[in-house]
């Protein structure tokens, strides 16, 4: 039976659960629902990690004992995660006794083997990071994830022979090219790999830090958080004898945040060789959710809490947000009217409205029964019936590319293109004429069909959303117990059985009034004037919000072509970190073959549009001078995805 392993980092417990950690758990849900789907037997892990430094401190500001402030702080995630509908099947926290035996389990084993030593160490030491840094890692002397300057620490410690398997790692991850994924995180820890690997500090003194996991073979020190931490994803599954750990470590997928890339790239494969454990098939890792085009910072008040979104929006518009608007791998912008805009057109015009005009025009036409499918095909049908087999292959191929935008995108073809049919068919007109019943009967089955299709596969981003599409259509399923071969069916539906209208899926939100709202919310008190108000009697001026929307990034030109009967528009497909397909009007300005190879500037985040019927997935920018079109590029080699600011 193919299996699948998924998991989402141990999530430290010195703060509350934010966007970003709901986030990677969405991810890692979906990616198990998707897996389910196609039959896979599948294991979900998630948690916590209580040991460390900024543990302690953190317990000691609060005037609680560690361990009574992790048991708290790890339940605010342990009862997050049902109420975002997160399917894991195992939630693990560092302070179980049975991942502190493996942790010691696999300590003696690799110091038995000679990878483990002591020694001293001065280095450059980050808390907020709870490890050492080189020169070379700090951005301005500083930590480039805490933007502040790390303290020098001196002493006596064990450490991991890590850099005895540098050469070992490189060549695996230059022969196993899925390893670590997207590619631009694979060049990073191979571009860190180039220089010489130092060894792992991985115990602290117990005199200066009691809150850790002893070390077994000398009691007077704890375990580095990281070599503590990292091993969850073994332990959990019963290593070394485990039933899970034979069934599921070989099909092992971490997903991760950017920021922690080299602990999972670097020491992780190292220690699990040294351990004499295979190496994890593959990890995904994923950028950072922005605010203002700046990290998320609890220290800047610039958290995005989850439930408060939830609660206001529903769950699975927030679900779909997360997923649609991030291009996995890249950092993405957080608005709350985005969010607002994305359930609006997606949710409410183009899914809901299908939905609802289907169900409504069923129990005018058909008294909300199930009609025959029996008349003759016509081209229209051909085409929607077509447009499901391409949205069922693309949707497929893209969620096991963790392209989880392109999937949504693939679905929402298939929406449109039913909406279309819609508009084509014009059921209401067919219903004036008797001798059109059967065709009716037709298009309205059709109709009910591919909105069955869409209710399966958009249940690994909107669970409850799929089961109330579902129900409303006479099935009785749960959107885990849901199978591709079984459910995806062209006919799916029994002719007879009662269909309900009900409700619309997602009502809209009144946007002028939300913008309002944010109007009042942002006067100062006593200033007699609104800011925005002035802002927008100026003429064709925006805010820093509005433009902070437009995601601008780097992309390399990889081909470029013609499109036949236009004099002015170019086809490319330009790399951004994923391959986009561009159209654009430089025809006159540029030849295709001076394209390939260019860095130019690229507009990510736009709905993608069809010029002379071809998708372009974004924009191209040019200047426009008396000589025509000018390029906007790079004056030196930038990696593609590149954000520009």
């Amino acid at each position: 039976m193919n299996r699948f392993y998924v998991t989402t980092p141990i999530y430290y417990v010195n703060a509350a659960p934010h966007i970003g950690h709901a986030y990677t758990t969405i991810v890692a849900d979906v990616v198990n629902r998707f897996y389910k789907l196609i039959g896979h037997e599948t294991f979900f892990l998630t948690g916590t990690d209580e040991h460390g430094d900024k543990i302690a401190q953190a317990a000691r500001e609060a005037g609680l004992d560690p361990k009574d402030y992790v048991d708290r702080n790890s339940q605010l995630f342990k009862d997050l995660w049902p109420r975002l509908n997160i399917s894991n099947d195992y939630f693990i926290r560092t302070t179980d006794e049975s991942h502190k035996k493996v942790v010691q389990y696999i300590l003696q084993k690799v110091y038995d083997s000679g990878d483990i030593y002591f020694g001293s160490y001065r280095g450059l030491y980050c808390i907020g990071c709870e490890r050492f840094f080189m020169e070379r890692e700090l951005v301005d002397g500083k930590c480039p994830d805490h933007d502040r300057e790390p303290i020098v620490r001196e002493e006596e410690n064990y450490f991991f022979k890590m850099s005895k398997y540098q050469d070992w790692l490189v060549k695996y991850i230059e022969d196993n090219p899925d390893f670590i994924q997207p590619e631009r995180y694979r060049n990073e820890v191979l571009s860190f790999l180039k220089e010489p690997l130092e060894d792992l500090c991985i115990s602290r003194p117990r005199e200066r830090l009691s809150w850790g996991i002893p070390i077994p073979f000398d009691d007077r020190y704890v375990t580095y958080v990281w070599f503590d931490a990292l091993i969850n994803y073994v332990s959990a599954l019963g290593y070394p004898s485990g039933e899970l750990f034979k069934r599921f470590w070989p099909v092992a997928n971490h997903i991760i945040a950017k920021d922690i890339l080299k602990p999972h790239g670097i020491y992780w494969p190292t220690m699990l060789k040294a351990a004499g454990i295979e190496p994890y098939r593959s990890l995904h890792v994923h950028g950072y959710w922005k605010i203002e085009e700046a990290k998320m910072s609890k220290s800047k008040g610039t958290v995005v809490r989850p439930l408060d979104l939830v609660e206001i929006y529903g769950l699975d518009a927030f679900r779909y947000f997360l997923l649609r608007d991030m291009v996995f791998g890249l950092d993405a912008n957080f608005s709350e009217e985005a969010l607002i805009q994305r359930l609006n057109s997606d949710l409410a015009n183009d899914l809901g409205n299908l939905f609802s005009r289907t169900l409504a025009m069923v129990k005018k036409f058909c008294n909300s029964l199930v009609p025959p499918l029996n008349e003759a095909e016509t081209e229209k049908e051909k085409e929607l019936i077509s447009q499901v087999d391409l949205t069922k292959e693309e949707y497929e191929k893209s969620m096991k590319e963790f392209a989880f935008h392109k999937a949504l995108m693939s679905v929402w073809e298939l929406i449109n293109r039913a909406n279309k049919y819609v508009d084509e068919t014009s059921p209401w007109e067919l219903a004036k004429d008797e001798t059109q019943k059967g065709y009716l009967n037709k298009v309205l089955r059709l109709l009910l069909e591919v909105n069955r299709i869409v209710a399966v596969l958009v249940a690994p981003f909107m669970p409850d959303t799929s089961e109330k599409m579902l129900t409303r259509l006479g099935i009785k399923k749960k959107a885990l117990e849901l199978r591709w071969n079984d459910d995806l069916k062209l006919l799916g539906l029994k002719e007879g059985s009662k269909v309900e209208k009900g409700k619309a899926l997602f009502p809209r939100i009144d946007i002028d009034a939300w913008k309002e709202k944010q109007k009042e919310e942002s006067k100062e008190p006593g200033n007699g004037e609104d800011k925005i108000d002035e802002a927008k009697k100026m003429e064709n001026v925006i805010s820093i919000d509005e433009f902070s929307k437009i995601k601008l990034v780097v992309g390399i030109v990889l081909e470029a072509e013609s499109i036949p009967k236009s004099k002015k528009l170019l086809k490319l497909v330009v790399d951004i970190g994923e391959k986009r397909q561009v159209v654009a009007g430089i025809a006159k300005d540029y030849k295709p073959e001076e394209l390939i190879g260019k860095r130019v500037v690229i507009v990510a985040n736009l709905k993608p549009a069809k010029l002379m019927g071809i998708e372009s997935q974004g924009m191209i920018l040019a200047a426009q001078s008396p000589d025509g079109l000018a390029l906007l590029t790079c004056d030196r080699d930038v990696p593609p995805g590149s954000p520009v600011s």
